[in-house]
């Protein structure tokens, strides 16, 4: 396995791009898919830092781009289910106490996450993936309201490929600048919320239209 951190010697890394090249470099896709799982337990732990990490790391040939993809999405859902249980046990007040105690979490980001839900239902679920901190916290109101088990992961899962792909390959594309993706992941993450937007705009003015014709 080679060393990510011994190909860039000449520009280290510290704080928690170092802290999570280090982890990938010791365990592979593994350490990759424990990062992105922190991701959803703690939403603080960026995934536009993390996912392109990962790229970076195949690029190298830590793992393979597919690998890179696999364990990431392995990460995401599996960090997505925790959620999903802590929110379907706890039950709504418990969870939003809970939520209020996590550093940069605050109580008003668990409620706008829940009314989303309320409105959007399992549309939320697979577009909360790609939204911030909307994709660490979906899965509390889809276990809150106890959501079917296999939609959920089935949403889960498609939405997390979706958007780790399109971090963890421009990550490996882009190589040793694979900073580059953080530094721009607003603009990634703006136009998604825009498409996220039209997409319900669309499904709206679809369902009315279906509506006054009846």
């Amino acid at each position: 396995m080679h060393s990510v951190l011994t190909q860039t010697a000449a520009e280290p890394m510290g704080g928690l791009a170092g802290w999570a090249v280090d982890l990938m470099d010791s365990l592979g896709g593994l350490g990759a898919a424990v990062i992105v799982g922190l991701d959803n337990l703690f939403p603080p732990i960026p995934s536009e830092l993390v996912l392109p990490l990962a790229g970076f790391s195949a690029s190298k040939g830590t793992f393979s781009l597919l690998g890179a993809l696999t364990w990431t999405t392995v990460g995401s859902v599996a960090g997505a289910i925790v959620m999903y249980y802590l929110g379907l046990l706890l039950g709504r007040d418990r969870t939003r106490a809970l939520m209020a105690k996590i550093p940069l979490v605050k109580a008003s980001d668990f409620d706008k996450t829940e009314a989303w839900f309320a409105r959007h239902g399992t549309k939320a679920v697979f577009f909360g993936r790609m939204v911030p901190i909307f994709r660490s916290l979906i899965s509390l109101p889809a276990g809150i309201e106890r959501m079917p088990f296999w939609k959920f992961l089935s949403l889960t899962t498609l939405g997390s490929l979706l958007w780790n792909a399109l971090f963890v390959v421009t990550g490996y594309l882009l190589g040793e600048n694979w900073h580059l993706v953080s530094d721009y992941a607003d603009y990634f993450q703006y136009a998604v919320i825009g498409l996220v937007a039209l997409a319900v705009a669309l499904f709206a003015a679809t369902r009315l239209r279906s509506r006054s014709r009846v």
